[in-house]
């Protein structure tokens, strides 16, 4: 076990994952700017929401983000040491006593937005 560990950060050392992370925490909103290929192009396509979950450890660590789009909700989990992640930006820190917001699902965007503030 402890040898896949040390691969992985030797992998993750060697640029072959994400850059350095900032810090951020659930209840932040977060812009995070992800690589798509698709077909043979490659482009990069954000993703901006709100940080309702960490979990893991060490190269395991995921992310999950969500926001509303057409009125639609959209969660999404990112694996902080991907390399299809190309930056993730702080937009706003959010100030919530919870670890993981998942009771946010059931509310409208408004009342999201009144609750992390």
């Amino acid at each position: 076990m402890a040898q896949a560990e040390a691969f992985e950060m030797r992998k993750a050392r060697a640029g072959e994952a994400s850059p350095e992370m900032p810090s951020f925490r659930p209840g932040d909103t977060v812009k995070i700017a992800v690589r798509v290929i698709e077909g043979e192009k490659e482009r990069i396509q954000n993703f901006q929401g709100v940080v309702i979950a960490r979990r893991g450890s060490g190269m395991n660590e995921t992310f999950r983000v969500r926001k509303i789009s057409n009125g639609v909700g959209v969660e999404r989990i990112f694996p902080i040491h991907s390399p299809i992640i190309q930056s993730l930006q702080v937009l706003k820190e959010g100030h919530v006593r919870r670890a993981k917001l998942y009771y946010l699902r059931g509310m409208s965007e408004k009342k999201i937005r009144q609750k992390l503030s």
